[in-house]
């Protein structure tokens, strides 16, 4: 299996549901729920009336698209991390899986990850 590691710094932010985010930039990801508004973003679009923000995140692409049917991808892949003391967050879409660790974590997040198998390739996050 193959992942990518996203060039560039993401946010994960608590927004203002009323806010306009734009949400057809590359790697923006907004959940709504009852309880709150979500954002996950790079780091220099981060929206100015922004509630609470956590920066320096690193984002992971699991290399798809995979199958409904396949059973404990992400799973594996945290269970990889959690074992090497790197805290996650998760995102999943249509097509694939996402993982985003602390800037300060990526560098062993890739030791382990390749250790465990997995192949690892860089892209440009900035589109």
């Amino acid at each position: 299996m193959e992942i990518e590691v996203i060039d560039g710094e993401f946010s994960v932010c608590k927004v203002d549901g009323s806010y306009p985010v734009d949400a057809r930039r590359p790697f923006t990801f907004l959940s709504l729920t009852d309880q709150e508004s979500s954002l996950v973003c790079p780091t220099e679009r981060v929206p100015e009336n922004t509630l609470k923000r956590e920066d320096g995140w690193s984002l992971l692409r699991v290399v798809g698209p995979l199958d409904f049917s396949l059973i404990g991808i992400l799973a594996r892949i945290a269970a990889v991390l959690a074992e090497a003391g790197i805290s996650i967050f998760a995102i999943s879409t249509f097509d694939t899986d996402y993982l985003m660790v602390k800037q300060d974590t990526l560098q062993t997040a890739e030791k382990a990850l390749r250790a465990h198998g997995y192949a690892l390739r860089s892209r440009k996050g900035k589109e």
